[in-house]
């Protein structure tokens, strides 16, 4: 005798579509024709969905055709879950640019740094208490490294952006906190304060071609202020720091530190480089987005912007994140208003002329 009833215990089959039963070549056909940033979304209808978005060949044959996306990937602190969530902001089919949250990883320490290698985003960890996001531009991997208290300060690990996949790495060598990082040459540059002894500051090297930690540690042989490290850039072979006092430089191929003090001058954080120059928001000196050459040693305003006027009239929260986004400048406000905040990007084209100046375009500006 038969039933027609499922046992409690027993999972429900699976359902099926009209695409999966298409040969393997013709559905990725179909999958490297869609946008990135709907993959994540497909890997939530089934198992074999899940397995198609992450298959090495999908990535091979949308570089192959040629059809490759810039991705902003943005980390944001949501205050009502209390945990920080990676988003992508995407650019949807009406060109407007969107948040989506990414379902698959799992919230992750905000107190970090991030660089973007190749197809990998790092983090080292770090803390500011004042940044609830962090945003960069990412092609497909993310690595982060340390965090804020005794289960992170040796963390270590990198999150592939094309399956949205986490690994972890050998552990940091030294325990850090307030760290900024930034490549050169496959060698991500990690600087900040020693975890159990704050006034001396630290910098470790992360090997991303062998994953493993270079032997022995940098130690600056400069003196650093006491406030801890806020920003950093890789610009020209050289990485520039900045502890919102000073600003100093290291020159890997010839272990030099120094002192930048045009650099200086300006209290530059959340900063990004295109071409060679290093450029930042200022919002507190005229809402202007300024700009560094390291060759001439020459600070400089982007022309042909007026930022006052872009940014909607709100109670600013957090303005000045500047990220370089395909060649362009991406710009991530946040106002009070929403609950408990909302956010407002811009894209900014930019264009160099001869003598040196630069001139900026907005090319999209609206709540994401």
């Amino acid at each position: 005798m038969t039933s027609n009833t499922r046992r409690e215990d027993e999972q429900p089959p699976e359902p099926t579509s009209l695409i999966t039963s298409f040969p393997k070549d013709a559905i990725f056909d179909i999958l490297t024709r869609l946008p990135r940033y709907e993959y994540s979304t497909l890997s939530l209808v089934s198992k074999q969905f899940r397995s198609l978005v992450r298959s090495p060949e999908l990535y091979e044959r949308r570089s192959l055709i040629g059809v490759t996306e810039p991705f902003f990937y943005a980390l944001f602190y949501d205050s009502q879950s209390r945990n920080t969530r990676w988003n992508i902001l995407h650019r949807k089919a009406n060109g407007n640019l969107r948040l989506a949250l990414i379902h698959s990883l799992p919230a992750m320490d905000d107190y970090g740094s991030f660089v973007a290698v190749g197809s990998s985003i790092y983090v080292f960890g770090g803390s500011d208490d004042h940044t609830k996001y962090r945003a960069l531009k990412i092609d497909c991997r993310i690595y982060v490294f340390g965090g804020y208290d005794d289960h992170t300060k040796y963390y270590a690990l990198s999150i592939d952006c094309r399956f949205h996949t986490v690994e972890h790495l050998p552990k940091m060598p030294v325990p850090m906190s307030n760290t900024i990082a930034d490549i050169i040459d496959g060698r991500i540059y990690v600087i900040g304060d020693h975890y159990y002894d704050k006034s001396k500051k630290v910098m470790l090297v992360f090997n991303t071609e062998t994953q493993l930690w270079e032997l022995g540690t940098i130690k600056p042989n400069i003196e650093f202020g006491y406030s801890p490290p806020s920003s950093c850039v890789a610009m020209a072979d050289k990485m520039y720091i900045n502890d919102y006092h000073k600003s100093y430089v290291y020159e890997p191929k010839k272990s030099k530190w120094e002192k930048e003090e045009m650099l200086s001058s300006n209290k530059w954080r959340n900063a990004c480089v295109v071409d060679n120059i290093l450029y930042y928001y200022d919002y507190f000196r005229g809402h202007k987005l300024r700009t560094y050459d390291s060759k001439q040693r020459y600070w400089g305003t982007v022309k042909g912007l007026d930022l006052e006027e872009l940014v909607p009239k709100r109670n600013p929260h957090w303005i000045d994140t500047v990220r370089s986004y395909s060649g362009k400048l991406a710009l991530i406000f946040t106002y009070e208003g929403r609950t408990p905040y909302y956010l407002w990007s811009a894209e900014i084209s930019l264009e160099r002329r001869q003598g040196g100046e630069i001139l900026g375009k907005v090319e999209w500006c609206d709540e994401v």
